[in-house]
């Protein structure tokens, strides 16, 4: 069955993403690398926050981006970020519980009411989410290297541990 696969992928994603998180240093969360990047505190809370995109794509047939809500602002402590990113998780956990016809299911993105493109429910999930996550961790593992916070393992052992 496929939701056991996904649902493995998935918690291990969101294990190895809140051990980052809860190595955000609170005094550098408006730190930025260059100024056209994300803060820390801002590419935190896009982080947290992408998870709320399983409810959007497992639950509903479709996404129009006109629809689509302005950006968070960043949040403003790491617990706050961590809240977030809890909640998220939790609810997107809960959203996971399909079956594998609803899974294979097409799901569409729109833009103002035109299909940009449609694909299995699976597959928007990996790409919106879990990959979504996967780029955005391996960009917050560099801004936390480039302020000495030490690193944790995510699919085998940092220069901070083995």
């Amino acid at each position: 069955m496929i939701k056991e696969g996904l649902v493995a992928e998935y918690d291990h994603e969101m294990g190895t993403t809140r051990k980052l998180l809860e190595r955000l240093p609170e005094a550098q969360l408006s730190w930025k690398p260059h100024e056209k990047s994300m803060s820390l505190g801002g590419l935190a809370t896009h982080l947290a926050n992408i998870p709320h995109w399983a409810g959007v794509i497992l639950d509903e047939p479709f996404f129009d981006l006109a629809s689509a809500p302005p950006n968070l602002e960043a949040k403003a402590s790491r617990q706050d970020i961590l809240n977030l990113f809890d909640e998220s998780t939790t609810r997107a956990r809960v959203s996971m519980d399909k079956s594998d016809a609803e899974y294979t299911a097409r799901w569409a993105l729109k833009r103002s009411g035109q299909e940009m493109f449609s694909m299995p429910r699976i597959a928007a999930f990996r790409s919106f989410v879990l990959s979504h996550i996967i780029h955005h961790r391996g960009q917050l593992s560099v801004y936390l290297r480039l302020n000495n916070v030490p690193v944790p393992a995510i699919y085998g052992p940092s220069a901070d541990e083995g």
